[in-house]
């Protein structure tokens, strides 16, 4: 069986920096009731506590995060690149040791965002990006998908398990 990596905030676990939680979602709870689900929250994972100052990349653009190139700075000024990319690395040796092909992360996070990311001014610009885990997730190979996109990871996870491909364009 499949499994799939998925953000503890969409379980309805209050991990999210506000200390709020999304979900679970029906899919999920039938996922969860199956036994498919990892659940990690990449920014508790790095050792941020929840709740915690909301975080921006300039740009929104996680893989250069992970290149060194950008920093995650919260609406203070600190610096909370280590951690994001501790919880990045972390999602990553769950992937391996799960062989999971699929993530379903939380849309938007500095962390999770997989199409569009907050730009960094914390003026709630949106720009086309991904948070640092949904970039890790990708250059190993794992579709990552948000919470508005779940009829497309249920897609790809019933084309894993019928052996296709599981590739699932998006557009």
């Amino acid at each position: 069986m499949q499994k799939i990596l998925v953000s503890r905030c969409l379980l309805g676990q209050r991990v999210r920096y506000d200390g709020g939680a999304h979900g679970p979602f029906g899919l999920l709870e039938r996922w969860q009731q199956q036994g498919r689900i990892v659940p990690l929250c990449p920014e508790v994972a790095g050792g941020l506590p929840t709740p915690r100052a909301p975080a921006e990349i300039a740009g929104g653009q996680g893989a250069q995060v992970l290149d060194g190139h950008l920093p995650v700075l919260t609406i203070e000024g600190e610096d909370v690149t280590a951690a994001f990319v501790d919880g990045a690395e972390q999602a990553c040796a769950l992937v391996a040791r799960h062989a999971i092909r699929i993530a379903l992360l939380k849309a938007r996070s500095p962390s999770c965002g997989n199409r569009e990311n907050y730009d960094g001014t914390f003026s709630g610009t949106k720009v086309v990006g991904e948070g640092v885990t949904a970039a890790a997730l990708r250059r190993i190979g794992v579709q990552v998908f948000s919470e508005e996109e779940l009829p497309a990871a249920e897609a790809a996870l019933m084309a894993l398990e019928h052996g296709t491909s599981g590739t699932i364009d998006l557009g």
